[in-house]
C-alpha cells in the first residue's frame, strides 16, 4: 500500500478561503481536508499521519488561538500556520510562542503560504519520526526485566560494576552479565549512546553511593595508619 500523502487541514469561516485554499493545496500534491469551526475539526477522527494546520485566528465558538492551545500537548506532529485579518501584536507573540509556524495576515500571498506549510510538513516529519523511535526504545526498555532495569539505571548514574554489584547485592560477574544483555536489547553500541537512551526514556539517574573517608588511627609503636 503506498504511503498516504501528507494532509493539510484548512480551518476557516470564509468558504471563499477554505475554496481557494483547498484548490492551491491540492495542486501542490497535498491532500486537503476543510472545516468552517474549530469543533468541525475537533469532530475528526485523528490520524497519525504527516500534516498541518492552517488555521483561522477569528472562529466562532471556540477561536484559533484556543483551539491551538486544545491541540497543542498531543498532536505536537501537526504544526500550525496562522491567518488572520485583523491580527495583532500580542496575538501572535502568543502563536508563535505556543510554538506556530507562521502567522500570516489576508490577504495571503500564496507564495509566502506555500512556503510556509513546506516547512510545517517537514516539522511534522521529523516529530512522527521522533516519536517512532521514542516508541521502539520503550518496547526494548519494556523487554528488561526488572534487574535488568535497575542495572541500567545504576550504569547510567555512573556506577561501575564493581559498585553497581555492591549496591544491588550481586557480584561482579552476574553484573556484567546484566550489562551485556541491557545494551544488546536497547541497542545500545556504547555507554555514551545508552545514557543518551535513559534521557530520552526519562529514567531518573541514581546518585553514586558517597565515598567512605579515610581515617588515620595511631599503631601501637605510635606510627600513624590510614584506614
Amino acid at each position: 500500500m503506498p504511503p498516504l500523502s501528507p494532509i493539510v487541514f484548512v480551518v476557516d469561516d470564509d468558504v471563499s478561503v477554505r475554496e481557494s485554499l483547498e484548490l492551491m493545496i491540492q495542486h501542490q500534491g497535498w491532500h486537503a481536508e476543510t472545516f468552517a469551526s474549530a469543533q468541525e475539526f475537533l469532530d475528526r477522527p485523528r490520524e497519525l499521519l504527516q500534516s498541518c494546520l492552517i488555521l483561522d485566528v477569528s472562529l466562532p465558538g471556540l477561536n484559533g488561538l484556543d483551539l491551538q492551545q486544545r491541540i497543542g500537548v498531543d498532536r505536537t506532529y501537526m504544526p500550525i500556520i496562522f491567518i488572520t485579518g485583523q491580527g495583532d501584536i500580542p496575538m501572535t507573540v502568543r502563536a508563535m510562542k505556543a510554538g506556530a509556524v507562521e502567522f500570516l495576515t489576508k490577504p495571503l500571498s500564496d507564495e509566502v503560504l506555500l512556503r510556509a506549510v513546506r516547512q510545517a510538513l517537514e516539522r511534522s516529519l521529523t516529530a512522527l519520526s521522533d516519536q517512532a523511535s521514542l516508541k521502539e526504545l520503550k518496547n526494548c526498555y519494556a523487554s528488561l526485566t526488572a534487574r535488568e532495569r535497575q542495572v541500567m539505571a545504576l550504569v547510567v548514574s555512573g556506577l561501575l560494576n564493581k559498585q553497581v554489584g555492591g549496591e544491588l547485592g550481586i557480584s561482579e560477574i552476574t553484573v556484567k552479565a546484566h550489562r551485556g544483555k541491557v545494551m544488546g536489547k536497547m541497542k545500545a553500541g556504547s555507554l555514551a549512546e545508552l545514557v543518551k537512551i535513559a534521557s530520552r526514556l526519562g529514567i531518573a539517574a541514581v546518585s553514586p553511593p558517597p565515598a567512605v573517608p579515610s581515617t588515620i588511627a595511631s599503631s601501637p609503636n605510635g606510627a600513624l595508619s590510614r584506614t
